[in-house]
């Protein structure tokens, strides 16, 4: 199944964009340790933007990423923009192969059902790629809510009680230092806070991204007139060019499911982040956290980080769509 070999009846104005390369064509082996290596360099690079995201979310008032940043640098150095780095990078490993496993397995499956039931290619990839984008992610979500508690807490250590007064008090020597205290303290109830926001955060995301993506995508080749099979004259593909429409809908595909799903994201991050809550509360609901927002600064107190995290999001969309397309046609089988 290629969902991206077209077929119309006026094959001499059919647009082609360049073929997909499905689950059943990759050698598995070389697919799952060719992606921890890439997707591990790609997360260094993109950490210390996470770890920006992150403070801004959690802090009760408007700050600056230059404000933000600065403190950091003065109080404690650049190895603060990679605090919790080496458990997020443990992490990343198992999660990624969940996700590619079920975003390629769901792509394939739900993509050839939806043509077999009649639906036209552009529906169809992106339905599949919405599908996958929700499954993926939830799959995921299994192993980075554990990894996102731990790090997140790691995060926000060492910032100054003036900027995020109500960050968890408890001090950690590191990842299975952080892990084990929260595991003794709350349970396994504790490493799993904001489960349910997580799937609520991120299944949609997922979904709008891979949706936004696939349309995008399409869109532009169509565009920009890609090579005709009649020979005729036409935008002529090469690899930069391809490189360039991938990145360009990945970081439209950004957008869209960073507006979207900000304010989710927010309430996830307090709820993972946060040990105290106006009142005393410990272990703050989303209600409350909901409220606490509201009497911060409104829905624009939802949006704290949004410029981190749609760059964030842009970047890292970017570097990994091309990163995974790349490591796709690495680990296609020899024919």
């Amino acid at each position: 199944m290629n969902l991206t070999a077209a077929e119309d009846e006026n094959p001499a104005s059919e647009i082609h964009i360049p073929a997909d390369v499905d689950w059943h064509m990759l050698d598995k082996s070389r697919f799952f340790i060719l992606g921890a290596a890439l997707f591990s360099g790609v997360s260094t690079a993109l950490y210390p933007i996470v770890v920006l995201k992150t403070r801004q979310q959690v802090s009760p008032t408007q700050i600056s990423c230059f404000r933000m940043s600065y403190s950091m640098l003065c109080h404690e150095g650049l190895r603060g923009f990679y605090r919790g780095f080496g458990t997020s990078l443990m992490g990343t490993i198992p999660a990624r192969a969940l996700y590619m496993a079920a975003l390629e397995v769901t792509k394939s499956n739900v993509g050839a059902a939806t043509l077999r039931i009649g639906f036209s290619e552009t529906t169809a990839a992106a339905i599949s790629n919405a599908a996958a984008g929700l499954s993926s992610a939830m799959a995921a979500q299994l192993v980075w809510t554990p990894i996102d508690v731990v790090s997140q807490r790691l995060m926000v250590q060492g910032s100054s009680k003036a900027i995020i007064p109500n960050a968890c008090s408890c001090k950690y020597r590191g990842g299975i230092d952080a892990f084990s205290k929260i595991l003794y303290s709350d349970g396994l109830r504790g490493l799993y806070r904001g489960f349910g926001i997580s799937i609520l955060t991120y299944a949609p995301s997922n979904a709008v991204w891979w949706s936004t993506y696939s349309i995008a995508h399409r869109l532009i080749w169509g565009g920009i007139g890609c090579y005709s099979s009649d020979g005729g004259v036409g935008f002529r593909l090469d690899s930069k060019s391809t490189v360039a429409v991938q990145g360009l809908s990945a970081a439209m595909a950004s957008g869209a499911s960073a507006l979207i799903t900000m304010p989710l994201d927010t309430i996830k991050t307090r709820l993972q982040v946060l040990d105290v809550e106006e009142g005393g509360c410990r272990s703050p609901t989303i209600v409350q956290t909901v409220k606490n927002l509201m009497k911060e600064g409104g829905i624009g107190a939802c949006y704290r980080g949004l410029g981190p995290r749609w760059a964030s999001m842009s970047m890292s969309a970017t570097t990994m769509i091309t990163t995974y397309e790349f490591l796709k046609r690495l680990s296609t089988k020899t024919q």
